[in-house]
């Protein structure tokens, strides 16, 4: 049993390790010019950086934290916006193009 509890710690640890890089991987493509950012891959990044967050407490005892806020709410509140503006929808719904009758035009 102490083995098993061995293993899963040391792959927490790994996969805790692998998703900050995956998000620092992220945070530095989502960066455009004029200092504009990617939607999807900002969406991604805090995507990965909440799993991180969620993994943390589990981690081996001396893991370090994350070099980001890792309040939870924060981060649900984080990943809401982004997706909304990678897929689109909510507040970034791009404008819709209005149908309009050619026949009314056509004949005033």
């Amino acid at each position: 049993m102490d083995d098993l509890a061995t293993v899963r710690a040391q792959e927490y640890e790994k996969t805790y390790n692998e998703l900050i890089e995956v998000a620092a991987r992220l945070d530095m493509l989502r960066r455009l010019e004029g200092n504009a950012v990617d939607a999807h891959a900002t969406a991604a990044m805090h995507a990965v950086r909440f799993a991180a967050t969620i993994l943390w407490p589990v981690a081996p005892e001396g893991t370090p934290p994350p070099g980001f806020p890792h309040d939870t709410a924060w981060q649900v509140q984080l990943i809401a916006n982004w997706k909304d503006a990678a897929l689109g929808i909510g507040d970034f719904e791009p404008d819709r193009l209005a149908l309009r009758r050619l026949a009314d035009e056509q004949q005033g």
